[in-house]
């Protein structure tokens, strides 16, 4: 019997995933993660609940659940790059590098080490054999899709991963619960920063950078408000600028980082929001190797749909990309994500 070790979160699709591989016949270790600890006893902290919820689930499915503490591992690989990122004004994905850098990375290292073949986790996403090696496709359910999420597994990763809810949606996975009475069956979905959970996010980083204050200007220079600091805004932001006036809403357009100035536009659709196309770079594809120039869609951000693009490169680790249609508030420090034949996802690059 081969040994599947589950990452059990206190949430419902962990807690199905896990059920459905032992409806499989795999034997199932659970390991709940804990990876955050400088604020354990914040309203806002909820690994004790979900530790509770992981082990209840446990319990009724009859395997055993460890607690594994990689909170030193998740601050110098992921939430040490988040901070610089900011710092530097750009908006990173801690989702992103958190599922690469733990949840199958120092997890699936960890899951090797007890002789288990492979880690699952309740993704939903599916994986594909292919002559060239496993690559990452979209989930059955495209709403709850997470590939975008997952683009920078590697050939390895990917090799070792299981992802049992692929071909479920998700009022499916809450009814497996229901029947099951588990606890987590109700629970709602966590949205919050990765391990650390869902907070006013200005407070959150205010607690590790400091506030800059300084302008909040127009294309042209007019000045229009005062910001808080250029780490607490993302292009295409519209809530928390607090300017006032007539017209049209206003968008975050930029950032003069030299001159610690936020630049802004009224419109949602301003040509300043729109681009063509866009450079990224630390660049990750799941088969180890930089896909062909050519036709493929792509997403630079989770919900949006895809948009047809070419691609190229500037240099093997600068990726090129041109849109069909110019895409709305790209953002650097974001990824995007490339995808050929609709629902293959080939991995991407950090957006610069």
């Amino acid at each position: 019997m081969e040994k599947v070790v589950v990452g059990l979160s206190g949430g419902v699709d962990s807690s199905v995933a896990a059920y459905i591989l032992q409806q499989q016949g795999y034997e199932v270790l659970g390991i709940f993660m804990q990876n955050w600890e400088d604020d354990q006893n914040s309203e806002y902290c909820t690994i004790k609940e979900d530790s509770l919820d992981a082990i209840a689930v446990a319990d009724l499915l009859g395997i055993e659940i460890e607690i594994v503490n990689f909170a030193k591992q998740y601050k110098d690989r992921v939430f040490n790059y988040f901070l610089t990122e900011y710092q530097n004004g750009r908006t990173p994905n801690p989702d992103i590098l958190c599922n690469s850098e733990i949840k199958f990375n120092a997890f699936l290292n960890h899951a090797l080490s007890l002789g288990a073949k492979y880690i699952a986790t309740g993704h939903y996403v599916k994986k594909i054999a292919t002559p060239k090696g496993n690559i990452l496709a979209k989930a059955f359910d495209s709403n709850k899709d997470q590939s975008y999420f997952l683009y920078r597994l590697n050939q390895s990763q990917i090799s070792h991963a299981l992802f049992p809810l692929a071909n479920l949606t998700k009022p499916q996975v809450r009814e497996i619960a229901a029947k099951l009475k588990l606890p987590t069956a109700h629970k709602k979905d966590s949205t919050g920063i990765c391990f650390i959970g869902e907070r006013p996010f200005r407070e959150f980083l205010q607690q590790y950078l400091p506030t800059k204050p300084g302008q909040i200007i127009t294309p042209d220079g007019k000045i229009v408000g005062e910001h808080l600091g250029l780490m607490y805004y993302t292009i295409g932001q519209r809530k928390g600028l607090n300017i006032g006036g007539m017209g049209e809403a206003w968008f975050v357009a930029g950032k003069n980082l030299n001159k610690n100035e936020l630049i802004v536009v009224q419109g949602h659709n301003h040509p300043l929001l729109l681009k063509n196309e866009l450079l990224a770079n630390n660049l990750s594809f799941g088969l180890g190797i930089n896909p062909p120039p050519g036709r493929y869609t792509a997403k630079t951000r989770y919900r949006m749909v895809d948009a047809k693009c070419s691609l190229d490169y500037r240099d093997n680790n600068t990726l090129h990309v041109v849109f069909d249609e110019p895409q709305w508030a790209i953002t650097p420090g974001q990824s995007v994500v490339i995808y050929d034949k609709g629902d293959l996802c080939l991995g991407g690059g950090i957006i610069t």
